[in-house]
């Protein structure tokens, strides 16, 4: 077997490294948010990743009680509260993340009809009355911008509905019925204020047959605001059904990225081609139960997705930072194959570790591979993003870094299948669906990195850097230069005594 060849890192970067990986991130329902254990899985989120914005389902639904219609003197009338809306926005921006709000689902009392999805029941219908349904998107918009100002709502992408072209997401996929209902909407919220961000229309991955085409034709023909535009990224095959779970196939990672350039693509020559890309959602499997997104094949995966895709889309939202979702029902296990960063109870899955990497990496790009990101601090320490081709044995990468003084601390932390992978430990201990706190005890510390530590030579400023990765392994490499201050007389040679005092 040949040796790898050795990458020069040039000492110049070749770009920087954008942040569209984290300016969004999903979430299970909004009244999710008045959970203890989802303000605390969103807190370990923030602190060691730092997302800008989270999406979530359901902001319109029943479960959240802003739409309240009531008889009084004999006559119908409404009132709008935003009670549960403001607890949930309340803790979002007190984690130091922002909403990216999608308006839906409908209210039962404002539905044409009776279908539903998901275990909780959003209702997919559309409005039976277009005027109150742009009247409580008016109210709704206006309060937020009356409670936390208009500067700060005016950050906050306001996204109609989810999946339209999916007839599980709205009656019929009905397109006509779609259109209308985003003309009613965008224009209620324009009416708020005209600075704010309002798009869609949040098609699915198997919308690639013109449903953005026939959406930018229409808005453009009727004059219909649009601020951005955004769909939604999976590369999983038809779900295979099992109990409490779901397995399916995966294409090539490649083919997310692809997902991500497609709007580019099939906007070109319209109003719409220049306006900023949001995925909304993205992830391996759109199954909520399927293990795969519990392991560290997920990690190594989704790997070069997270790297490159800022190259490619404004925004990219990993779907989702928590097990707390609930969409195909209550969990039954800790490890159930939620789409999760963390599960409950803040467990941390290989993908969370990926983005607590990508986190530590610097402003600058040095160079960039197939299974590599090399990048610079300000203050000049270089951080090196490393991962295996997901379900490959492992390889070496073997890279020349520029480097001040004589010698380079590296620091490196890692994951694969047996270091910060609950999830194997988990499968070890008889996958108990309940763990005790003994057992989350020890989830906890299996969940962690691992981690080693290295000081390498400098020989004319350049230290080399072999990385040894194993099967489905992510890795970070933080380096830089050593700056000696033990004292002259310091000699671990005489750690037991003896020897001769110089």
């Amino acid at each position: 077997m040949t040796s790898p060849s050795r990458i020069d890192v040039p000492s110049q970067p070749v770009g920087r490294l954008g942040d569209a990986w984290r300016a969004c991130v999903g979430t299970g329902r909004f009244d999710l948010a008045l959970r203890r254990d989802y303000q605390d899985s969103l807190a370990v989120i923030q602190r060691d990743i730092g997302f800008r914005h989270i999406r979530g389902h359901g902001l319109l639904s029943d479960n959240m009680g802003v739409y309240r219609p009531y008889e009084w003197q004999g006559q119908r009338r409404m009132l709008h509260a935003f009670t549960y809306v403001d607890q949930v926005v309340d803790a979002y921006l007190d984690l130091g993340i922002r909403p990216f709000l999608e308006l839906g689902f409908m209210p039962r009392a404002l539905a044409s009809g009776d279908q539903t999805v998901f275990w909780w029941g959003g209702n997919v219908t559309p409005p039976s009355s277009h005027r109150e349904w742009a009247d409580l998107v008016r109210a709704t918009v206006a309060h937020l911008v009356d409670r936390y100002g208009l500067d700060e709502v005016r950050t906050w992408p306001i996204e109609v509905w989810n999946e339209p072209d999916l007839r599980d997401f709205w009656k019929d996929a009905d397109q006509a019925a779609y259109h209308r209902l985003y003309e009613v909407t965008a224009l209620a919220v324009k009416e708020v204020d005209t600075s704010l961000q309002v798009g869609g229309p949040a098609v699915s991955p198997g919308a690639d047959d013109g449903w953005l085409a026939r959406f930018a034709e229409f808005v453009e023909e009727r004059g219909v605001p649009v601020d951005f535009v955004s769909r939604h990224a999976y590369t999983s095959g038809p779900a295979q059904h099992v109990p409490f779970g779901s397995h399916q196939t995966l294409a090539p990672a490649g083919r997310l990225l692809e997902q991500f350039a497609a709007p580019r693509q099939e906007l070109k020559g319209t109003r719409l081609a220049e306006l900023p890309v949001h995925i909304t959602e993205f992830n391996s499997s759109y199954c909520p139960d399927n293990l795969i997104h519990d392991t560290a094949y997920n990690a190594a995966y989704l790997a070069p997705v997270v790297a490159g895709g800022g190259d490619l889309v404004d925004s990219f939202s990993y779907w989702t930072f928590s097990d707390m979702f609930e969409e195909a029902g209550v969990p039954t296990a800790l490890f159930h194959g939620g789409f999760g960063l963390l599960t409950h109870r803040q467990v941390k899955k290989p993908t969370f570790h990926l983005y607590a990497f990508m986190a530590r990496l610097g402003d600058e790009v040095l160079a960039r591979g197939d299974d590599h990101l090399v990048t610079r601090h300000p203050d000049g320490r270089i951080a090196v993003l490393a991962w295996a081709a997901a379900g490959a044995d492992g390889h070496t990468l073997r890279l020349s870094l520029p480097a001040a003084g004589d010698e380079v601390f590296a620091r490196r932390s890692h994951v694969d299948e047996e270091r910060g992978n609950a999830y194997r430990a988990w499968r070890r201990m008889g996958s108990p669906r309940s763990p005790r706190p003994r057992q989350l005890d020890v989830l906890h510390e299996a969940a962690e990195p691992g981690r080693s530590h290295l000081r390498l030579p400098v020989r004319d400023m350049r230290a080399s850097l072999d990385l040894a990765l194993e099967r489905n392994e992510v890795t970070l490499v933080e380096v830089e230069p050593v700056v000696e201050e033990a004292p002259p007389w310091w000699d671990e040679g005489r750690l037991l005594g003896g020897g001769t005092a110089g």
